[in-house]
């Protein structure tokens, strides 16, 4: 059987206003209950990332999701799943309401790297910190790794 099979992909909106980032908090009983992320979710077989980014946004943040420019891919190995990540700039209509019970908030930038977040966030969240200006670039787990 082929390791692909295990990896979960995942799609994930970096929505930035106002110099704070939009957070929700994973919920009991779930893979890393409790930690902060970026919203977003699981894609469905079949489904491209930023047609997912928008199904979660919809379904999480009763929201409507504008995906812009993916700014980082990259894959996270916990020792029960792999996760490969894509992350998008995003924007939202409207105001984020929480669906299915979870907190939300806007992080500002510079409180980011203090959270309690995915360790699969890491790339991101060192790029973020360190990188204001990041906004149009896309990079890969081995471009930031040789920044930093």
């Amino acid at each position: 059987m082929s390791d692909e099979l295990h990896v979960i992909v995942v799609a994930a909106a970096v929505v930035e206003r106002n110099g704070a980032f939009l957070l929700t908090r994973r919920l009991k009983g779930t893979h890393l209950a409790g930690a902060w992320e970026f919203p977003g979710g699981k894609c469905e077989l079949g489904e491209g990332a930023e047609d997912c980014l928008v199904r979660e946004i919809r379904e999480e943040l009763a929201a409507r999701a504008h995906v812009g420019e993916r700014i980082l891919v990259t894959r996270h190995d916990y020792p029960e799943r792999t996760v490969e990540l894509h992350f998008f700039w995003a924007t939202l209509d409207g105001e984020p309401s929480p669906q299915l019970g979870q907190q939300l908030r806007w992080v500002p930038r510079s409180e980011l790297a203090t959270l309690d977040l995915p360790e699969a966030d890491a790339d991101l969240i060192r790029l973020l910190v360190a990188s204001p200006d990041v906004r149009a670039a896309t990079f890969t787990r081995g471009q930031i790794e040789g920044q930093f």
